[in-house]
């Protein structure tokens, strides 16, 4: 079955700006809607009503994607949670969908952060801002997006600080709008990035 719409659900301004930049291409004439939530805490708490409420008229050919940082959260036990949440409302996930099931849900954690996902294009950053350094991806902490250690946005930040950028901090929506329209999808080297292209790609 085709899908003809998404829901998408993030959990702050900043992310809803990258996508919808980054969506309208990937998806071409399938339409979507994204919606913000304050920080991920809220979405965590709003998640299953919200969802519920989806489950009570939800198209066959719409689906529900669900956006969250996984931040210090366990990879494994915060998607399990996620799968619940959907589970709990009857709605059935990409996950769980045996070949060619219908599904309603896609979970998709950005490991660790948005800012993981500049770092996995850094081409994309360097054309927006031009001052930082083209050598950034080959270094030693910053060679698998994925994996940086202390915080990515942290290190984004102070990447980005040190090249003469956001001296008083990073302003992540300005940020999201400078570098999103300068990135090629395909070509990402984040791993939860691609995982979030194939959601929308790969249908």
């Amino acid at each position: 079955m085709s899908v003809i719409h998404f829901e998408v659900l993030v959990e702050e301004p900043s992310m809803e700006a990258a996508l919808s930049i980054i969506l309208p291409p990937i998806l071409g004439d399938i339409t979507h809607a994204i919606y913000p939530f304050q920080c991920k805490q809220d979405l965590l708490e709003k998640l299953p009503e919200r969802l519920c409420a989806y489950a009570s008229w939800l198209p066959t050919d719409w689906r529900l994607v669900v956006v969250v940082d996984r931040d210090d959260d366990n990879c494994t036990e915060l998607k399990a949670d996620l799968e619940n949440v959907a589970a709990v409302c009857g709605l059935r996930t990409r996950s769980t969908a045996t070949k060619g099931e219908v599904y309603s849900v896609v979970n998709r954690l950005a490991i660790e952060e948005l800012e993981a996902w500049y770092f996995g294009d850094w081409q994309a950053v360097k054309t927006a801002y031009p001052r930082v350094p083209a050598t950034i991806p080959k270094k030693a902490g910053y060679r698998n997006p994925d994996a940086i250690a202390g915080g990515t946005w942290e290190a984004f930040e102070r990447v980005m600080q040190r090249a003469g950028y956001f001296h008083s901090g990073l302003r992540k929506i300005e940020a999201a709008r400078a570098i999103t329209p300068h990135m090629n999808p395909a070509l990402n080297s984040s791993t939860s990035f691609q995982a979030l292209h194939a959601a929308f790609g790969g249908r």
